[in-house]
């Protein structure tokens, strides 16, 4: 990852909602010594009352929770930068985020649908119902092979996803 003296490294960790952004991030961030960001703390508060009425977001409730994730991850890169989880679902939301903090790298999580339909019942407390998982798996482009990042499977534990995260940042050589 070729970033200027002083830039910090910037690790989104995206997939759809279930797929344990939160729980592998934090671990992530604790493996690389960086900051952590919960994504979903970004939302402006009309974009969580939509998603708990069980409506989708569309292309316009994002802009303002991307760009408030941009600012977050452009302040943290000019420090020795974080891990901030985001579904970051569509190439555009992808490329927002680059525009933010250039040399974004993305860890992308997946499993299979019966195991993400699966965490979405078990969690309490959360906002985004699993209704919207086929909106989600609608939605989502894959990372694209020009993009920085990689793919990591999400089955099993949270700290066994992480190590995988933490061995694709290091084949990519974003781990420092």
């Amino acid at each position: 990852m070729g970033q200027g003296a002083g830039a910090g490294r910037v690790v989104v960790v995206m997939g759809v909602a279930g797929s344990g952004k939160t729980s592998v991030g934090r671990l992530l961030a604790d493996a690389l010594g960086l900051p952590f960001a919960e994504g979903d703390a970004f939302h402006p508060a009309a974009n969580v009352a939509k998603m708990s009425g069980g409506t989708p977001l569309d292309d316009t409730d994002r802009r303002p929770w991307l760009d408030a994730i941009g600012e977050w991850i452009a302040r943290a890169a000019e420090q020795d930068g974080c891990v901030v989880s985001a579904s970051a679902l569509k190439r555009a939301y992808r490329d927002r985020l680059r525009a933010a903090a250039p040399g974004v790298v993305f860890v992308h999580l997946t499993g299979e649908r019966s195991l993400i339909e699966k965490r979405l019942a078990e969690r309490t407390g959360h906002f985004m119902p699993a209704a919207l998982l086929d909106s989600q798996l609608a939605a989502l482009e894959p990372l694209q092979e020009d993009e920085a990042g990689a793919v990591v499977d999400a089955a099993g534990p949270a700290a066994r996803t992480a190590e995988r995260a933490v061995a694709a940042l290091r084949a990519l050589g974003a781990d420092r």
